[in-house]
């Protein structure tokens, strides 16, 4: 009794113990053991190199501190651009790789100072604000990375926005030094003012090997589709002036030109203009009563009155953006910004980010030998089209023009968009302002009952299997300014339509809808791609007709609340535009307009 007494009085004071003692081993080796998963996970996981968000500006590094380099007179020197560049054949493509993201990245070399072999500078401004914006906001954008192997895309610190401040041997011996330069492969450079006196080359003259070049001044000689990216020439005025948003409508003046260095038959040519058209055009010229400097440069005269600029732009519908020395003009940002209708005369101008941008929504393209007929063709577009078309010249600014940052930005999601295609923007992202300013609504009260149509026509092209000859009438048909989209309709169920690669590319949507039933009717059903309010119904083998002669039909038929039935008859080897018929039945002609 006495030996289970002593059991019984110690057992509960050793068992509780022992417990203790072993769940605090257990405790302390789980916890060893977890963090060691942790520790290897994160390991495995977590980028090797973690990016820096750190601002690239010269806060951060003055260029007088940046390291000196000197340029051997033997430094190799890149080849010539390549016209045959494109995408699949001078760019790395695989450098890329994919990513969750689907987002390219951006490395921006340290910055360093070229000199010669005696120390001149190879660039007589050295780093410029412009430049030092524009990579800046790379740095502070999503593209961004700072660690090399990672990278997709380089971009050089050596400034070449300005052709006119470069040595372009000693530039060119410079960016052949960069270290994974690699002839040029995946090396973006940014270039506004491109060419010299005296015959102003429209792409930059310093030899780039295959490098990307983002330019102001492409013409269709020099521009690499697919490849390069025509980028504005930004205008200083954009940061120095501030210019509210004006809403669309009727202005003081019709027609306003404020360029000073007009060529004198352009200048000649205009004031024959405004001889005929009085106070509708307003010809600005600069104030030679004025001192030269900053105060000067924004400021314009006609006949010794004083107009400041660029304020004077909000109070015209359009305006005149002639080709100077240079086919990019500065002019175009600031007659954007103004919410004027730009009314562009520059033969092969490779208008910016014309690759995703519709122009026809927001300027007009005259070519310059028709300049004297400029006033008869401006007033033949409608007023509520005019409105619309100030609107979106405003925003287009607003998007793309208005900062470094914002041309910066828009050339890189452009070339993002050529290597992720499966994740690009549309078209409508692209050229739709993303919401409605509730601001310039009266009373939610007088809010229409339905949205308002896009402007422009939809294209429905009704076809069966002449592949050949629909590729025809949709390359014709793509060339018309008030095409908004084209609309194929395939009415064949036993053979599928062509793969999206061997199609047109066109400026506008190309949609295709397989019908479930042959009906020569299907091209009048109300599909839903349909977004316009006039529609060009029109099949497959109608290749005679001209773009000029379907905008023809389309402007006649605006003001027209009801069916315009265009019918073209062919005479002698010729045909002519016959606009007799007016019903308000559908017939089946070979094309038609409805609205």
């Amino acid at each position: 009794m006495c030996a289970s007494g002593k059991y019984t009085s110690r057992g509960p004071a050793l068992i509780p113990r022992m417990k203790t003692k072993h769940r605090i081993y257990y405790i302390t080796l789980f916890s060893v053991v977890l963090l060691g998963l942790i520790a290897t996970g994160m390991f495995q996981f977590w980028p090797h190199s973690i990016e820096s968000t750190a601002d690239w500006t010269l806060d951060k590094r003055s260029v007088h501190d940046a390291p000196l380099v000197r340029l051997p007179v033997s430094s190799p020197i890149p080849e010539r651009g390549d016209l045959s560049c494109r995408m699949h054949t001078c760019f790395d493509v695989y450098r890329c790789g994919y990513n969750p993201k689907n987002r390219i990245k951006v490395y921006i070399y340290p910055l360093q100072r070229f000199v010669d072999e005696v120390g001149v500078p190879i660039s007589s401004t050295g780093l410029s604000r412009e430049y030092n914006d524009l990579l800046s906001a790379i740095s502070d954008s999503d593209f961004y990375t700072d660690d090399v192997t990672r990278a997709c895309l380089f971009v050089p610190s050596i400034d070449v926005l300005n052709q006119n401040s470069l040595r372009i041997r000693e530039t060119a011996q410079a960016l052949a030094m960069l270290p994974r330069w690699d002839k040029g492969m995946n090396h973006l450079l940014f270039n506004m003012l491109p060419g010299g006196p005296p015959d102003y080359n429209t792409a930059l003259d310093v030899p780039r090997d295959r490098a990307l070049l983002a330019g102001g001044g492409f013409s269709t000689w020099t521009y690499r589709q697919g490849y390069d990216v025509s980028i504005p020439v930004y205008s200083p005025l954009s940061a120095d002036v501030e210019l509210p948003e004006r809403q669309p409508g009727p202005r003081r003046y019709f027609i306003l030109s404020s360029q000073t260095a007009i060529h004198r038959e352009y200048r000649a040519e205009l004031e024959r203009l405004k001889e005929e058209n009085g106070e509708a055009l307003l010809l600005l010229d600069k104030c030679s009563n004025l001192s030269q400097g900053a105060a000067s440069a924004r400021k314009r005269c006609y006949k010794g009155q004083v107009y400041d600029y660029p304020q004077i732009l909000q109070e015209s519908s359009f305006c005149v953006v002639l080709r100077g020395a240079r086919l990019g003009q500065a002019a175009l940002s600031d007659v954007l910004q103004a919410g004027c209708v730009p009314v562009i005369l520059a033969d092969s101008y490779i208008l910016p980010f014309s690759e995703v941008l519709d122009w026809k929504r927001a300027s007009v393209v005259i070519p310059e030998e028709k300049l004297s007929e400029m006033y008869t063709i401006l007033k033949s577009i409608p007023h509520r089209q005019v409105e619309e078309m100030q609107r979106q010249a405003r925003w287009f600014w607003e998007a793309y023009f208005s900062s470094m940052k914002a041309i910066g930005m828009t050339t890189l999601q452009i070339i993002n968009d050529r290597i992720y295609p499966y994740a690009s923007r549309t078209y409508e992202q692209w050229n739709n302002p993303p919401v409605v300013k509730w601001s310039s609504v009266n009373s939610p009260l007088f809010l229409p009952l339905i949205p308002p149509r896009s402007p422009g026509f939809t294209a429905v092209v009704l076809t069966y299997d002449r592949i050949e000859s629909l590729f025809r009438v949709i390359t014709e048909i793509s060339k018309v300014p008030s095409l908004a989209k084209l609309l194929v309709v395939w009415n064949n169920q036993n053979k599928s339509p062509p793969e999206e690669s061997l199609w047109p590319k066109i400026g506008v949507p190309l949609k295709v809808v397989r019908t479930k039933e042959n009906k020569l009717s299907n091209r009048f059903f109300p599909y839903d791609e349909i977004e316009t309010e006039a529609v060009l119904a029109i099949d497959d083998d109608i290749i005679m007709l001209t773009s000029d002669e379907l905008q023809f039909g389309y402007e006649v038929m605006q003001p027209v609340i009801f069916k315009l039935i265009p019918e073209f008859k062919v005479i002698e080897g010729d045909y002519s535009l016959s606009l007799h018929s007016w019903m308000f039945d559908c017939l089946l002609f070979g094309d038609v307009f409805d609205v």
